[in-house]
């Protein structure tokens, strides 16, 4: 098989670790792959081509910010990607996340028809189905007409226009008479949602979303870790995210719910980006972390795994977190609640630090249930790895492409 993988990352951020697996399992596996990406460092691999200028993507963030469009922009990214197709010559084109300023999102899908490529196509987020969001969090628009949006200035943020109407139309007219398309979702929340847009006779496949979990997400022994932080006799709850103080992400309950709670409980936050800020005593406030290594420490260290997101649609932290034995409570964010079911995690009404103080201290209190690391650990394991993802996307390949043969 020869792949061709497209991404605003590659090798770092969720969906770059995840194209960056899917490619090198398919080299191993002898096949041919490419990855095409949009920002980030440049890369020597001759596997993996970075095809948006430095000046380009900021000039598009500038146009989207002045304009309120988005995914116009980007002319000579697109036509490397488009000439990198042509030169590749693969047998599925894989695309996941096209937002992000780097491509002309339109043409490019036109060129996938006009050719008659099969494509797959990874829906991390809500963007392909809504007017410009990559959640929709409340706002239910997306499900007849997007128009006014409510989320204007967020991103991909505009200063002055809303035209979310007209790229919520011309969504809907590109997906029409895509033929060789299988849309993929990382959980069944998120395809549930797809197909209650216009999408919804589109073929929908559910395929997680996989980490390491031989060489990086496992249980460990955290006892340096626990040193350095004083951590002995302490009930640690761990909690991650980029940014982890920003509104959408909920830091700022976890500090609501600290206060709930004495010093024998630690709170720790990775992803705090104004260190200098001022904490409850029972709060470890940390930046954000390139190190999975120690990542996976934390996570072993911890006996509980803190979500406070109000919507995801998969969830990376928690299948770490599972991975590494741990396991997690939080808000019913979307997505979670699948990742890590009932046994695994447990999850209260997003914004209800009563019932989620209730939850976090009938599980140290031996009065709430939730299974063990070894448990927690195989079931991440079972249905999380990114060998089990590559399994299914592997299949998924060959059955497009048997399907074109035919």
């Amino acid at each position: 098989m020869k792949i061709l993988l497209v991404d605003v990352n590659y090798k770092n951020s969720s969906t770059g670790k995840i194209v960056y697996d899917l490619a090198e399992q398919l080299e191993v596996d002898g096949h041919d792959s490419l990855v095409c990406f949009g920002r980030g460092k440049k890369v020597t691999s001759v596997k993996a081509i970075r095809i948006a200028p430095v000046l380009e993507v900021y000039f598009h963030v500038l146009m989207t910010r002045i304009s309120g469009l988005t995914g116009f922009f980007s002319y000579l990214a697109t036509k490397r990607l488009i000439k990198q197709i042509e030169k590749f010559k693969p047998d599925v084109v894989h695309l996941h996340e096209l937002h992000g300023y780097y491509l002309n999102i339109n043409t490019v899908v036109e060129f996938l028809k006009i050719n008659s490529i099969p494509v797959v196509w990874t829906f991390h987020c809500e963007f392909m189905y809504t007017g410009k969001c990559g959640q929709a969090y409340t706002c239910e628009k997306w499900k007849t007409h997007c128009h006014e949006c409510p989320q204007v200035k967020e991103y991909p943020s505009s200063v002055y226009f809303d035209f979310t109407e007209l790229m919520f139309n011309q969504k809907k007219e590109m997906f029409k008479d895509f033929g060789r398309l299988e849309i993929v979702t990382p959980s069944n929340w998120l395809a549930n949602r797809v197909k209650q847009s216009f999408l919804k006779t589109k073929s929908v496949n559910v395929i997680y979303n996989g980490i390491d979990t031989k060489n990086i997400f496992f249980p460990r022994n955290s006892t340096e870790l626990i040193e350095r932080y004083n951590l002995k006799n302490k009930k640690i709850i761990l909690s991650v995210a980029p940014n982890i103080m920003g509104e959408r992400k909920g830091g700022r309950w976890i500090l609501e719910l600290s206060k709930l709670f004495s010093d024998e409980y630690i709170f720790i936050l990775i992803g705090v980006k104004d260190l200098m800020d001022s904490y409850p005593s029972n709060v470890i406030a940390l930046a954000r972390t390139d190190d999975q290594q120690e990542l996976a420490e934390f996570y072993s260290a911890a006996d509980l795994f803190l979500l406070t997101s109000e919507k995801e649609t998969f969830s990376l932290v928690t299948a770490e977190s599972l991975a590494c034995g741990t396991p997690v409570v939080g808000f019913d964010s979307g997505a979670p609640s699948e990742v890590a079911p009932e046994g695994f995690g447990s999850f209260v009404p997003y914004g209800d630090i009563t019932k989620l103080s209730q939850l976090i201290t009938g599980f140290f209190d031996g009065n709430y249930y939730l299974n063990n690391a070894l448990t927690c650990r195989d079931f991440a394991v079972k249905n999380y790895s990114n060998l089990e993802m590559y399994r299914n996307h592997s299949d998924l390949y060959k059955s497009l492409i048997t399907n074109s043969e035919i």
